[in-house]
């Protein structure tokens, strides 16, 4: 296979940098696989919870699809935990920075915000301010975020409810990721 001519990326010439960007192209057509992918891979969780992190994300999603939700947003919540298992302390970021190009400026900040607004359920059990997310109270999609941590996320960790399989998003998450990426961010 053809490599690049460079060791150092500021020796690299414009065709190798135009070889690179087709590769780079298509291996961004195949991120909607690598996702479901991952997702799939999801099935135990840290000990404590009654459901693994890809039932609480399929019980989201459903959820959301039961809701009427946008395309969008069903597939944010279905990826809303993506970053849990390789980023517990910034999950949220995580998972918005892997939505931001597909989606709309609200789903993203729904997303990336999404872990502070859900400590309003147990931050005062470890003697911190559950209200902390109402420092963004005049933010506009301050009652979005509410909604969504309060219909999709803590409500989503029943072993007895009955999710659509991840093979039902899937070509949700395939549409999602094909879209030409945002350019407002």
């Amino acid at each position: 296979m053809k490599k690049v001519s460079f060791t150092e990326m500021k020796h690299g010439t414009k065709e190798d940098y135009l070889f690179l960007d087709k590769h780079e192209k298509k291996f961004a057509e195949n991120t909607a696989e690598r996702i479901l992918k991952f997702m799939a891979g999801l099935t135990e969780t840290l000990e404590g919870y009654q459901v693994s992190r890809l039932e609480h994300s399929l019980q989201s999603a459903t959820k959301a699809l039961k809701n009427g939700e946008t395309e969008e947003m069903i597939v944010a919540t279905l990826l809303h935990d993506i970053g849990d298992e390789l980023a517990p302390m910034n999950h949220s970021e995580y998972a918005a920075a892997i939505l931001k190009p597909y989606v709309s400026e609200k789903t993203h900040w729904i997303i990336k915000m999404h872990g502070i607004f859900q400590t309003f359920y147990f931050a005062h059990h470890f003697g911190k301010d559950k209200n902390e997310r109402d420092k963004y109270k005049d933010h506009k999609y301050y009652q979005a975020t509410i909604d969504f941590c309060e219909q999709y996320d803590q409500s989503s960790f029943d072993p007895d409810y009955k999710s659509l399989p991840l093979e039902h998003f899937a070509p949700m998450v395939k549409r999602i990721f094909a879209r030409k990426p945002y350019s407002h961010f």
